[in-house]
């Protein structure tokens, strides 16, 4: 297992309640997974903010990010309401996290211990906003939501998403 030593850099970290080390599920993964530290139910359409255990010391001038976790989302509905929600240099309390059960017909039972999200950890670039009377030029210009075209799908009916079941062993 990696240790501290194999990082570009160290976060101070705090862990509560006597969840595991937020860690990356496998070598070169972005994001390094978030427990809840408590049951929660979300009810259809319904969030919650839960603890994750942990508090951290970022470095100045990073930023960690709180990410849903893309299984989760796909086959429960459940993401992070805030996505992405942002823990800055300078917070020293608990990362907690809102998330939110999209499907409006089955709730959703998490248990304490379970990954729930992922953070990511960046170094951001420090700028300074100069007010100006006109920006230069770019390829995009103006050009904002679907200014790039319609795609593929252009025209089509698009079918209603498909809540799958499957089972373990069937085929």
């Amino acid at each position: 297992m990696p240790d501290a030593r194999d990082a570009d850099e160290v976060v101070a970290l705090v862990r509560l309640d006597g969840v595991p080390l937020p860690a990356r599920a496998r070598p070169g993964d972005a994001g390094l997974d978030l427990v809840t530290t408590e049951d929660v139910e979300l009810a259809p359409g319904r969030r919650a903010t839960v603890g994750t255990g942990v508090r951290l010391a970022l470095p100045d001038g990073a930023a960690a990010f709180v990410l849903p976790r893309s299984g989760l989302a796909a086959r429960h509905g459940v993401t992070v309401l805030n996505a992405p929600g942002t823990v800055d240099a300078g917070y020293r309390g608990e990362v907690r996290v809102t998330l939110l059960n999209t499907d409006l017909e089955r709730p959703v039972r998490l248990a304490a211990g379970e990954r729930v999200a992922q953070l990511v950890v960046l170094d951001l670039p420090r700028v300074r906003l100069v007010e100006v009377e006109r920006l230069p030029g770019s390829d995009r210009g103006e050009g904002g939501f679907g200014s790039t075209g319609l795609g593929p799908l252009a025209g089509r009916d698009v079918p209603e998403p498909v809540h799958e079941t499957t089972s373990r062993g069937a085929q």
